[in-house]
Order: C-alpha cells, then sequence, then structure tokens
C-alpha cells in the first residue's frame, strides 16, 4: 500500500495554544527571507519609500508561505518526529498543536501570500506560485531524495531573490542569483554533512544517499564555484570597480564556515553558525559594509 501524503497522528492534547501555533510557524527561519531585500539594495534604491513598501509587502508574503511549508512539513513529519529525541518537542509531534489547526492555519497563510504578491503584480504572483509549489513538492517527496533535496533548496532561495527584484520593479544581475544559488547549495550540503556526522539517517531519508567523503568532495567544489561566481558579480553587475575588494571576504567566510563544519560538527542548523561566530559575524558585517560603500560610490 502507497505511503500517505500525511501521516496520521493520535494527539495528546484537544486545544491548540496560541503561544504553540506562533512557535510552529518558526518565526527564527523568517530571516532566510531577507533575501527579499537584495534587489533593492543591491540597485542602490534605499532612498526610493515606495519601493521598500513594495519589498516589505514581499518580505510579509513570504514569511506567511514559508510558515504554510513548516506546517505542513510538521504535519506529514509528526509520525517520524515523536521518535526523534529533539524533534518530538515540536508542536504537531507533541500534539501542542492540532492537525487541523495546522493545515487551516496553512491554507489560509498560502492564500495571503498568493493575495498579497498578487497586488504587487503577476511577476510576484507566478513567483509565489512556482514557490509554493516547489515548497509542496520538498515537503511531500523531494527532501527524501538525496541531491535533489539540497537543489531544491538552493532553487527556493533563487525564487526569493528573483521575487524580491520583480516586487520592487528592479533588474538583478544573473550572476547574483547564481551566486545566490550556490551559496544556498553550500549551506544545504554542509547541513547533510553534519547530519552524517550525527548518525540521523533515521530521521532524514535522503540521507542514506549521501556518504562523508561525497559530500566534501561537493563542499569544496561548490565553495569554489560560489567565490568565481562571486567575483563574475563584482566586476559585471555594478559601475563601481572597488566592490570587486569584497571577494577575499567572501572566500574567508566559506572558509571559516567549512572549518567549523570539518572540526567542530556545526552546520545542522546554518542560521546559527551564522549568528554565532564571532569571525564569521565580523565578516558579514565588513562585507555588507564595503559592498554598501562601493555601491554607493557606484
Amino acid at each position: 500500500m502507497a505511503e500517505p501524503l500525511i501521516a496520521p497522528v493520535r494527539l495528546t492534547g484537544t486545544r491548540t495554544r496560541p503561544t504553540a501555533l506562533v512557535a510552529a510557524l518558526r518565526p527564527r527561519q523568517w530571516t532566510k527571507n531577507l533575501l527579499l531585500f537584495a534587489g533593492i539594495v543591491f540597485a542602490a534604491e534605499l532612498g526610493d519609500g515606495a519601493r521598500w513598501v513594495e519589498a516589505i509587502a514581499a518580505f510579509v508574503a513570504y514569511c506567511a508561505a514559508s510558515s504554510a511549508a513548516y506546517l505542513v512539513n510538521d504535519v506529514r513529519d509528526s509520525a517520524a518526529d515523536r521518535l526523534h529525541p529533539v524533534k518530538r518537542g515540536r508542536p504537531v509531534a507533541s500534539g501542542r498543536v492540532s492537525v487541523s489547526a495546522a493545515l487551516v492555519t496553512a491554507a489560509a497563510l498560502a492564500l495571503f501570500a498568493l493575495a498579497l504578491t498578487a497586488a504587487l503584480g503577476p511577476g510576484s504572483l507566478a513567483c509565489m506560485a512556482a514557490f509554493l509549489v516547489l515548497q509542496a513538492a520538498y515537503s511531500l517527496r523531494l527532501k527524501t531524495v538525496e541531491l535533489l533535496d539540497v537543489l531544491a533548496i538552493a532553487l527556493l532561495f533563487v525564487l526569493r531573490a528573483a521575487a524580491g527584484a520583480i516586487a520592487v520593479d528592479v533588474r538583478i544581475s544573473p550572476w547574483l542569483l547564481v551566486c545566490t544559488f550556490l551559496l544556498a547549495l553550500f549551506l544545504a550540503l554542509a547541513k547533510r554533512r553534519a547530519e552524517l556526522g550525527l548518525g540521523d539517517v533515521g530521521a532524514r531519508p535522503a540521507l542514506a544517499g549521501y556518504s562523508a567523503p561525497v559530500v566534501d568532495r561537493l563542499l569544496a567544489g561548490v565553495a569554489v564555484a560560489t567565490v568565481a561566481a562571486y567575483a563574475a558579480y563584482t566586476v559585471t553587475a555594478h559601475d563601481s570597480r572597488w566592490i570587486v575588494a569584497t571577494v577575499p571576504l567572501v572566500a574567508f567566510g566559506l572558509a571559516r564556515y567549512l572549518r567549523l563544519l570539518r572540526t567542530h560538527g556545526l552546520g545542522e542548523e546554518p542560521e546559527a553558525v551564522l549568528v554565532t561566530d564571532l569571525p564569521i559575524l565580523a565578516t558579514v558585517a565588513v562585507w555588507a559594509a564595503a559592498c554598501a560603500a562601493a555601491v554607493g560610490l557606484g
């Protein structure tokens, strides 16, 4: 018999607590959607109030869409999550949020995201529709297939970057989209590498198709490709010649991340590493300041 798309669960409670529902939306993960602001930043349109309203609207829409996907994913994985020492504490798996409440909230958030992006134009609506479809495909199937899982994650980030530029009607460099894809692929592979070190194959079926030596080679190759693509971006996307000086910062940041991954096993939660490691934080801050100065000079 074929496996059902959404596994049935046995609830431990009958009421959904509002605080638990908010936790199930995973607001910590909304930082990924800050990529929506890349278009307005790199187009040097920071003083355009109307474009900021559009960018913020797009950011809100993608936060809603992301949370909808997390809720569906948690319902889909609730049975397996209850067997996991950490994931069993998730609101849906623990029964603090009912399946019906999770699915109704997910549907409402998805409809809200579609309506908000429709107000931004047909291009924004098309990006949101593609984002929701790919999120659903990832939750229901792609995350169980090696390589397709990390490629889907990378494409979701590309959609975010493209959607941010489309929402504010600015041109985005193809090289920036390539950089976004490669960097997201790098972080997704790093997460898989960390999970292999934890022996967490049962919790993520796709891990059965990976091995540490293969992932290490892929990580090295993607890191080099990311630096090369970023270098191409710096010399083609701006009039300013100074932004090329930020290439060593990107190379250092990736090298530092690889070192942390291999020596300390970090990388299972990329966003946690990015906001806790002081050298990476300093590198990101210097990179952002240098890019802002270069764009301003350009």
